[in-house]
């Protein structure tokens, strides 16, 4: 019997199927069918959408938050496999999978040597983070360290037949004197990428570390050096990642990119407006939200790509206040918050997270995600994610 007949199973021997889940902020009647979605239809044509993916802890193993990352390759790969069967690609070894956040780059650089294979082995497409993170936190490196920490993995990635996504660097940020040494470091790596690479540029409240990059906290200077570095190397940059939950800021960048060079959203506030564009332009996706959206998110743009622009809001506008409460502050965390959706739709089996970081998040903020989600019909079994929400409750708050 898998884990979700037997939670369901359990639960409707109790006699409690559908009752409410009692949650902090009051109690909750789940709903009793999720949402239907037509089936898995063509490959996505108007938009290119990447769902940055989270890792599987393997919550048995004997390791602390300081140990290295103890992966559940099996069922992490699964998640993978689940998003190209919607027509997503995979962004892969992102902030998402937690790295920089209990990934370490040893772990980083297996999970991107195990998920090409899987995408050679099912025609997923698939890019993957390159950064600095094999450099100790507890210095500040040379400007050549950063450099030849960003070769290392960028041949990691090239090696493996997948699409650089060129990160923020914590280390580049301690390193660097002003904006001229990032433009140095990213016209070196650039010329030395064998294919266009995708730019990352991820705010600070994302990662604190990286206040003031590209040289200045400024952010109108900022995004000068940011579009500096891809005009002096267009051919070079396939498109740039913006996460700065900042649209209109978003919307003047792309604005001013070169011809052919794209924009791939990373603004999980504005998704639906940047995605679906206006009369100059749209956004692509690479968002951390489409982990628990993939099949919902695939479908919109499907409609999208029938040039429903209406249609696809009507379908994503919705699930904007589930993505904003999952990224409010601290927004770092919101990988709890995903991990604990997939654990309710039963894409694992355990809400254990690398780093102990399932404890990140408070009770009432899970409970809230879950009700948010729950309501949008996201859970394939809605028994099996009200089962699993009533025992975390019980569990961690007790009984009332």
């Amino acid at each position: 019997m898998t884990a979700s007949a037997s939670a369901s199973a359990s639960a409707s021997a109790s006699g409690s199927a559908w009752a409410q889940v009692p949650l902090p902020q009051g109690p909750y009647t789940p709903r009793a069918t999720p949402l239907e979605l037509p089936a898995r239809g063509v490959p996505l044509t108007s938009r290119t959408v990447y769902s940055a993916a989270h890792v599987v802890a393997d919550p048995y193993a004997d390791t602390g938050p300081d140990g290295p990352a103890a992966v559940d390759w099996e069922s992490t790969l699964a998640f993978r496999r689940h998003l190209w069967s919607h027509g997503l690609g995979v962004a892969e070894a992102m902030d998402t999978a937690q790295r920089g956040m209990g990934l370490d780059w040893p772990g980083a650089a297996e999970l991107i040597r195990r998920s090409a294979a899987e995408a050679r082995a099912v025609g997923g497409r698939i890019a993957c983070g390159v950064g600095t993170d094999q450099l100790p936190s507890s210095s500040t490196p040379t400007l050549a360290e950063v450099t030849s920490a960003y070769e290392e993995q960028l041949t990691l990635a090239e090696a493996n037949g997948v699409q650089p996504i060129l990160m923020a660097s914590r280390a580049l940020a301690r390193a660097a004197r002003g904006p001229e040494d990032y433009l140095a470091v990213y016209a070196h790596l650039l010329r030395q990428s064998g294919e266009p690479v995708i730019l990352h540029w991820l705010g600070p409240m994302f990662d604190p570390a990286l206040e003031g990059y590209w040289g200045s906290a400024d952010l109108d200077e900022a995004t000068d050096t940011f579009l500096k570095v891809i005009a002096e190397h267009p051919d070079k940059v396939d498109g740039i990642k913006i996460s700065l939950l900042d649209a209109a800021r978003e919307v003047d960048v792309r604005r001013r990119l070169p011809s052919g060079v794209r924009c791939y959203t990373g603004d999980d506030f504005h998704y639906p407006e940047l995605i679906a564009g206006d009369e100059q332009g749209f956004s692509h996706a690479l968002l951390g939200i489409f982990d628990p959206l993939g099949p919902l998110a695939a479908h919109a743009v499907r409609v999208l790509d029938t040039g429903d622009a209406d249609g696809f809001r009507a379908l994503l506008d919705p699930t904007v206040e589930l993505s904003r409460h999952l990224f409010q502050p601290s927004t770092r965390f919101y990988k709890t918050g995903v991990v604990l959706l997939a654990w309710l739709a039963g894409h694992q089996d355990h809400f254990t997270m690398v780093g102990g970081l399932q404890s990140a998040r408070s009770l009432p903020h899970l409970a809230k995600a879950y009700q948010l989600a729950d309501g949008l019909g996201l859970f394939p079994d809605p028994e099996l994610a009200a089962h699993r929400m009533r025992t975390l409750l019980e569990v961690q708050g007790g009984t009332r």
